[in-house]
């Protein structure tokens, strides 16, 4: 993991970031994991799922499990939203989130330590960022969705 930049790499070659927003969170995930971004889908239950999980969505054929990112993230639940299409622990996962907003660069220099936030689970935080002004998390989607989805 030397070899991409990040925070406290000190590559001073910047990270990719989708930045998006998931209840009152503005939150960010490393482009390098994002497949796609979808539109709201249907998602049909699956018995028996931790209450995080919206259900199965069908992506071209294939059968894609859909977290909710508000729930997964405590936040109430709500219908509709952007569907985020990760690769994490060698799997395809969707991860429901309220509005993708911006796909940023953020270099060293714009990282703090990781630190703990009210309401968020510091073991799902990777660092706090900031880009044009705006505050983020960089979320740890193996440590958030492992517990969910028993990776």
């Amino acid at each position: 993991m030397a070899d991409r930049a990040g925070p406290g790499t000190g590559s001073g070659a910047g990270l990719r970031l989708l930045v998006f927003r998931v209840g009152d969170l503005t939150c960010a995930v490393e482009v390098r994991s994002v497949r796609e971004v979808l539109p709201p889908q249907p998602a049909t239950r699956v018995p028996g799922a931790a209450p995080a999980v919206a259900g199965l969505v069908n992506v071209r054929g294939a059968l894609v499990p859909l977290v909710d990112g508000r729930h997964a993230l405590g936040h109430p639940a709500r219908e509709g939203g952007s569907i985020v299409l990760l690769e994490v622990a060698e799997r395809t996962v969707g991860v429901v989130v309220d509005e993708v907003l911006d796909l940023v660069t953020v270099g060293d220099g714009e990282w703090a330590e990781r630190r703990e936030l009210p309401g968020v689970d510091p073991r799902v935080v990777r660092a706090v960022g900031r880009s044009d002004g705006v505050a983020f998390i960089l979320l740890d989607f193996n440590a958030l969705l492992a517990p969910l989805l028993g990776a």
